[in-house]
């Protein structure tokens, strides 16, 4: 990851577990309400109430995604899931109910706040068959061939080096693996000042892909059968305060009208031929 947009994504990730610990919240966008009302278009209304009961309060309060992939991904007892930026932990706790106790899952998280929180939230829960790993999402601390299925929520879009995020989820997937990630999505231009400022790609907009970059990203190392499905098209009443509280003027935040999406990405890395 690009070192300044790396520093800039860890300070403000340990900002939100360190409110989320001290009883303050956390948002997709910082601690700041100014920035990041509590009905940010982008993070609410993602779990329904049977899974936010199965998890710690805290896991569900620092939940920064855009979507829920353990809803949409298939995962079948036994399998091994890792979680990309696995943050608070609430992906990863509700895929190892999945899973099973025959399965396993790993948290990856860069930000040491966010694994004590992850940790705290597992012990709480009680979950055994799950890892929280400390690293990047560019240089994942696994093998090669070792997870079945890759889930990630609203993460890839911070990374300032995609092409290496997807070259390392194809390595550490089996053949046969699925990439299964819910993520903001883009189609067509967008303004340059959303594009340009820092506080928007923390809040999961700024360093979104168009869906056809995406789509040849993950083509471009190996995976097949790549969709994308989008799951939430985002409206200019939707996005206004969010946008204009982040310092967009309103004709700007017109602009990117319905141009922002939360999507859900699917892909397969191949099985070698039958010979």
């Amino acid at each position: 990851m690009n070192e300044p947009i790396k520093d800039v994504v860890a300070t403000k990730y340990a900002e939100i577990a360190k409110a989320v610990l001290e009883g303050r919240g956390g948002s997709c966008c910082g601690s700041d309400d100014s920035t990041c009302a509590a009905d940010d278009p982008i993070t609410r209304d993602l779990y329904d109430e049977g899974e936010t009961a199965a998890v710690p309060d805290d896991a569900v309060n620092a939940s920064l995604g855009c979507g829920n992939p353990t809803a949409l991904a298939t995962l079948e007892p036994g399998e091994t899931v890792l979680d990309l930026g696995s943050g608070g932990g609430i992906d990863v706790l509700l895929s190892a109910r999945r899973v099973g106790p025959t399965g396993f899952v790993y948290g990856l998280d860069m930000t040491p706040e966010m694994l004590e929180l992850a940790r705290k939230n597992q012990a709480e829960a009680g979950v055994t068959n799950v890892e929280f790993l400390e690293g990047t999402i560019e240089d994942i601390p696994l093998p090669d061939s070792s997870v079945d299925v890759i889930i990630s929520n609203c993460v890839i879009n911070l990374s300032a080096d995609k092409a290496r995020v997807f070259a390392e989820a194809y390595r550490v997937l089996k053949p046969g693996g699925r990439f299964a990630v819910s993520d903001i999505v883009v189609r067509g231009e967008i303004p340059t000042e959303i594009r340009r400022s820092v506080e928007l790609w923390i809040g999961c907009v700024a360093g979104a892909l168009d869906e056809e970059d995406f789509r040849s990203g993950l083509e471009t190392v190996g995976f097949v059968d790549v969709d994308i499905e989008p799951t939430r098209v985002y409206t200019f009443e939707e996005a206004e305060e969010y946008l204009v509280a982040a310092g967009l003027d309103l004709e700007v935040a017109r602009a990117a009208e319905g141009r922002i999406m939360s999507a859900f990405v699917r892909a397969t890395k191949p099985r070698p031929p039958v010979r």
